[in-house]
Parts: C-alpha cells; structure tokens; sequence
C-alpha cells in the first residue's frame, strides 16, 4: 500500500480538539492501515515522530435498500490516535484556537 493512501484525513470534532491540546492527534486511516504504516506515513509527510499509536476500527452504518429488499453494512472506517511528544506540532492541522 502507498504512503499516500494510509491518511485519509484528519477528525475534525470538538472532543479531537481537546485531545489536541493533551498531545493526541486524531485521524481517519484506510482500513487495511496498520500501526506501521501509519507510523510511516507520519514521518515522511509531517515530520514528526509518534510516541503511540492506537488504531480503533469504527462499526460501519447498516443501511436497508427497500428495492433489492436487503441490509447492506456502508461506511467502514479506521481511526488512529497519535501521541507526539513534547514539542512536537503537526502544523498543517489545527483545530484548537492558538495564536
């Protein structure tokens, strides 16, 4: 899998701001990500270097499509949290009000 791929995007809620501010980084990963390659992907991209790294598998949304009369399961999704040592600030993300 390319680099490229692994971040999908940052989460961007109020509870990932407050984690934010403690140091933990929040975002969207393709679903076959592993710890590694997001660790990898980090590095090369942002520049920084992760302490931890914990991966959280979402449960996909069910769906019924009256037509075909069936249940689909839609939206599978992967999140990693990050911790960056002291110091460390991926800057290109943002979410609390700094100056």
């Amino acid at each position: 899998m390319e680099l490229s791929w692994v971040i999908l995007r940052p989460v961007l809620t109020e509870k990932a701001a407050a984690l934010q501010e403690k140091g933990v980084w929040s975002f969207f990963v393709h679903p076959k990500a592993t710890k590694g390659l997001v660790k990898k992907a980090l590095e090369e991209f942002f520049g920084v270097h992760p302490v931890k790294i914990r991966i959280i598998n979402l449960k996909p949304k069910k769906r019924f499509l009256w037509r075909q009369r069936r249940e689909v399961l839609k939206n599978r999704q992967k999140k990693a949290l990050v911790w960056l040592p002291e110091g460390e600030k991926i800057k290109e993300i943002v979410l609390s009000k700094e100056k």
